[in-house]
């Protein structure tokens, strides 16, 4: 799989590219990177990637020029259709939000470009022409789309096989559509806390139980959109109906 980034600021991809997960996946050969100046691809005399926005407004907005030029620079697809169309994603607020199952799909692709924006926006003629999908990572606004586009790798390569063992992530929050139970390690006590004794009894049954029941009540707690969800669906999920049964007989 191939990730390439458009960025004004590929600086903030290195260090974080080079750490733990991601860089293993990259050592491993799973995952390509391609981290792209946009700015590169301007062209013109002070290679300027922003201009004031038609119709007045506070802010800058993005020059289409780069973008056109890096598309059909690099993929033959553009020019002639007998190559394969990346899938290209722009990060903005005004995307659908990204979800676990969207991680899913995404990990799929084989090779995904994510435009990382800045200022007050993209010129739209950019996303009519090269975009797939506009993806947010929730309702707030930051200042660009790079930490977004750090997100999508993050959560996309870490699920990929070889990446990371699979009984690893599939305890995460989400990955069954519920919040992920409570953690704890060493020391057995501090400050008083000590860690619940059926997670030290060494029956595992009942440390699944147990980490079950706390994965419901997290989630009641902190997103009852998601666990009402979950009820929904739960004719479909009949290990989740036979635990929630349980779980409603034990309160």
């Amino acid at each position: 799989m191939k990730f390439s980034v458009l960025t004004l600021f590929p600086e903030l991809f290195e260090q974080y590219l080079s750490q733990t997960i991601l860089k293993r996946a990259s050592d491993k050969d799973i995952i390509n990177f391609n981290i792209v100046n946009i700015r590169d691809y301007a062209r013109n005399k002070h290679s300027q990637m922003d201009d004031i926005p038609f119709g007045g407004g506070a802010g800058m907005v993005l020059k289409p020029e780069a973008y056109w030029n890096f598309f059909y620079e690099n993929y033959e697809f553009y020019n002639n259709g007998n190559s394969k169309k990346p899938y290209v994603i722009f990060l903005s607020p005004q995307g659908k939000q990204l979800t676990h199952n969207k991680v899913t799909e995404l990990s799929e692709k084989e090779e995904i470009v994510l435009i990382s924006g800045r200022y007050e926006g993209l010129d739209q003629r950019v996303i009519d022409k090269f975009v797939d999908e506009e993806i947010s990572i929730g309702d707030y606004v930051l200042s660009s789309g790079d930490l977004p586009s750090l997100v999508i790798m993050d959560s996309v390569i870490r699920i990929k096989e070889g990446v990371i063992k699979k009984e690893s992530f599939e305890t995460d929050s989400f990955y069954n559509g519920l919040l992920g139970f409570p953690q704890y390690t060493r020391p057995v006590e501090i400050d008083g806390y000590i860690v619940p004794e059926v997670l030290r009894s060494g029956n595992h049954a009942k440390i699944d139980e147990y980490r079950q029941f706390h994965s419901i009540e997290k989630t009641m707690k902190n997103r009852m959109d998601l666990f009402e969800k979950k009820l929904e669906n739960i004719d479909e999920d009949l290990e989740f109906k036979k635990v929630y049964k349980k779980y409603l007989k034990n309160k």
